[in-house]
């Protein structure tokens, strides 16, 4: 019955222009965060079978395996703080460290009621010349969601900084995310998640240059204290991995 609303959803997405983030932590994030006294463990496995095999001065996507440890723990209603430690797993280089980013984040709380949630991520850290050409970096992600009784929609439109590399002399790049998830049953989402990067903000790349993605997932909800996400994802630009397979399992502590 809801076919003629859900196909054209998923066209629409994977037609969209915009950018995508680093293969180490492909997610949307939604609004919310965590309950207060509450600690998020998170382990993001991303493998590609079919990337970059030269690297232009950083080592190359193909055949590797990102594994990063996410911890985030909640302070109040509406603020947070997480940590990322991100790993690299390559048959020519063996199991490597990357860096580490810090991540607070605040909320519109609940009782203000209004019709989205809403929240701002501020991430920064440092990753090794190795893998990737700006060294430290900041990303600011406004978060804008909404969980209608059938489908969950979620826009994450990011913007990046580097402070010291390549590309620090341009500005801010423009990195949108997007996610819509159709509620199969009350313990399944399956929808498609979007990926990409234009290139700085005010003045784009050439479409060639601009990375595009689109990711088909499923979401598991079956207990309060755990999360699951899995997806496989194409690259849609010759300046994107061709495909990527992700996994995201979470568990939540204390209480």
């Amino acid at each position: 019955m809801k076919l003629n609303i859900i196909l054209p959803t998923l066209i629409m997405l994977i037609s969209v222009n915009a950018f995508g983030q680093d293969n180490y932590e492909i997610q949307v994030y939604p609004s919310e965060t965590v309950s207060p006294g509450i600690t998020m463990v998170e382990l993001h496995s991303n493998y590609t079978p079919r990337g970059m095999t030269f690297g232009d001065g950083v080592r190359p996507s193909q055949d590797a395996l990102h594994e990063t440890l996410e911890v985030t723990h909640g302070f109040n209603p509406w603020f947070e703080l997480g940590f990322y430690m991100f790993t690299n797993v390559h048959s020519g280089y063996g199991w490597e460290w990357v860096g580490d980013h810090i991540r607070p984040r605040v909320r519109v709380p609940e009782s203000w009621d209004w019709p989205v949630g809403v929240s701002l991520s501020a991430e920064v850290g440092y990753q090794r010349p190795e893998y990737s050409a700006d060294t430290w970096t900041l990303e600011l992600r406004p978060i804008i969601d909404r969980d209608f009784s059938w489908v969950y929609l979620a826009i994450n439109p990011t913007f990046g900084l580097s402070f010291k590399g390549e590309n620090q002399k341009k500005g801010f790049d423009f990195e949108p995310n997007l996610k819509v998830a159709f509620h199969l049953t009350n313990q399944i989402d399956l929808g498609a998640e979007y990926y990409g990067t234009t290139g700085p903000a005010f003045s784009p790349d050439p479409i060639q240059d601009q990375s595009h993605s689109i990711f088909a997932a499923v979401d598991l909800n079956v207990s309060p204290e755990w999360e699951f996400n899995f997806g496989t994802g194409w690259g849609l630009t010759r300046s994107t991995d061709g495909i990527v397979v992700k996994m995201i399992l979470g568990r939540r502590f204390g209480g």
